[in-house]
């Protein structure tokens, strides 16, 4: 396909030429390719000398990088989105118009260059396959179901790893030769920095689901193709691959694919979650959906004192977690209001539960799933399978109980009674917002506020009030000195005590004892 010097593709790349030595240094980038055997292609190019260059192995990871223009090639965004033929929503058009500086000034792909896709080797692509043979085993059921979606429209469902090799795929059987000379097949190599801007290699540059149609790609021989490809990213927050539909088609509106595009994404997100449960199965999982209806769904891993250990990358964005802070170790209370009873369910069984954010007034919708047991003994094959089944597409329609009204319930008058009988008792030890919030079956922030309700004051506020209550009935009952009765209420020290009860009542406990009398 040869591009006139009045296409839009040749008017785009023309301003992207003039631009590229301003705006990005072209560095040449090494694409680890090594000459195949005739027999391995059966698609050489005769007239082609270069044509039977092939991949070894898989695409190196340092070759995916990403460029970041200056202002002054921000700028000039617009004029390369308005060459752009059938430009994406406005969310991908920088996407593909970085890309496409990718590939001139950084990457040096021909456009023109008529070479079919290159294929892996069966050798190479087995070893591509062991490293992620975890997520193409999670990934099955949904890429089965993504495929039932859009086959009557043609597509082909690839599952790719991190440097765009296919390692997966489901299509018509029939049209499979069709599909091999596109590329958009098993073992097909579509990373950025070797077929240009593509569905999955510029997904994997960009890590955000693209969608690529016909003549947006870079090379004119893949202006027949559309690719919609949505990242995977795995338990940790890692880009662990991509999932791409692809289909031939002719150049006009793409609003058929960004519905594939989005069926896509909703299975890849599919995917992640899959991943997530069965890294942390051992672990309570909490996914939970915050009330704005733009908001994603995510998932959080916690242990069994109720400590974050793991967040998939929603979460970690939403809440700025990372490595060092999921290792040490994050208590939920920090980020949500709950009852502690939620965590001594056992039984495998879903807890549907409305979480206050800690802050705010809002109610997020959760599900609580029980880890699974340690020992194989313990549980059955069934549970594994229904606790790795993904949740948070069910998060906005699924029936929730009613948000507890602390403002206005408070403590149940047993519960206030036995909080105060336990404070009253153990008056003279150290006593925590911990231990009265366990005994109460809350969060700490849940147990204040509720306890603030049903008696006026805050916890360590009725406290010190008992304290000093039961000092001034020890000043004028007994004739201990002032050191052992701070001691027995409580307090650290007389000089403890001296404070305090200077501040209450005006007067130190000596000169009140003495005014007693």
């Amino acid at each position: 396909m040869v591009n006139s010097l009045h296409s839009p593709r040749y008017q785009a790349l023309t301003l992207l030429t003039r631009w590229a030595p301003v705006t990005l240094a072209a560095s040449p980038v090494e694409t680890h390719v090594t000459r195949a055997s005739e027999p391995e292609l059966n698609r050489a190019d005769p007239k082609r000398p270069d044509s039977n260059w092939m991949l070894e192995g898989d695409v190196p990871p340092e070759l995916t990088t990403r460029s970041n223009p200056s202002p002054e090639a921000r700028s000039s965004v617009q004029s390369i989105e308005s060459l752009l033929p059938n430009t994406p929503p406005i969310s991908a058009v920088e996407e593909i118009s970085n890309s496409w500086r990718r590939c001139m000034a950084d990457y040096h792909v021909d456009p023109q260059d008529p070479a079919e896709p290159n294929v892996v080797t069966q050798s190479e692509l087995k070893a591509s396959k062991e490293p992620v043979a975890d997520i193409i085993v999670h990934a099955r059921e949904e890429i089965d179901r993504l495929y039932a979606i859009v086959r009557q429209q043609g597509y082909v469902v690839l599952l790719c790893n991190s440097t765009g090799v296919a390692i997966h795929h489901r299509g018509d059987e029939s049209r499979a030769d069709d599909f091999k000379h596109w590329g958009i097949w098993l073992g097909g190599v579509w990373s950025e920095q070797i077929e240009g801007t593509n569905g999955i290699g510029t997904c994997i540059t960009e890590q955000r689901p693209l969608l690529v149609h016909c003549s947006q790609h870079y090379r004119s021989r893949h202006s027949k193709l559309t690719c919609a490809g949505a990242p995977i990213f795995d338990a940790l927050g890692k880009l662990a691959g991509v999932l791409d539909v692809s289909a031939v088609a002719t150049e006009g509106p793409d609003r058929p694919q960004q519905l594939a595009l989005a069926a896509t994404i909703a299975s890849a997100r599919a995917v992640e979650e899959r991943l997530s449960r069965e890294h942390f199965r051992h672990e309570w999982i909490v996914a939970a959906l915050p009330p704005e209806d733009t908001a994603p769904a995510l998932l959080l891993a916690l242990d069994e004192d109720q400590r974050i250990v793991g967040a998939d990358r929603v979460a970690r964005g939403a809440f700025a977690l990372d490595d060092k802070t999921l290792a040490a170790g994050v208590p939920l209370s920090t980020l949500f209001g709950y009852s502690l009873s939620l965590f001594r369910r056992r039984g495998g069984q879903d807890i549907p539960v409305l979480l206050a954010r800690q802050g705010c007034n809002d109610h997020w919708r959760a599900l609580i799933t029980p880890p699974l047991a340690k020992s194989n003994l313990s549980r059955s094959w069934p549970e594994a399978v229904v606790h790795s089944q993904p949740r948070l597409s069910m998060l906005s329609f699924m029936p929730m109980p009613e948000a507890p009204d602390m403002n206005r319930g408070g403590l149940s008058p047993a519960l206030k009674n036995r909080v105060c009988e336990f404070i009253e008792s153990h008056i003279g030890e150290k006593i925590s917002l911990d231990s009265l919030s366990a005994m109460a079956g809350l969060s700490p922030h849940h147990f204040a506020r509720a306890f603030q309700q049903s008696i006026g004051l805050p916890p360590h506020r009725y406290l010190l009030r008992r304290r000093l209550e039961h000092v001034e009935k020890m000043l004028r009952d007994t004739q201990l000195p002032l050191s052992h009765i701070a001691l027995a209420v409580g307090f650290s020290d007389q000089s403890h005590l001296n404070r305090h009860f200077r501040r209450l009542t005006g007067m130190s406990p000596s000169l009140a004892r003495g005014l007693e009398r």
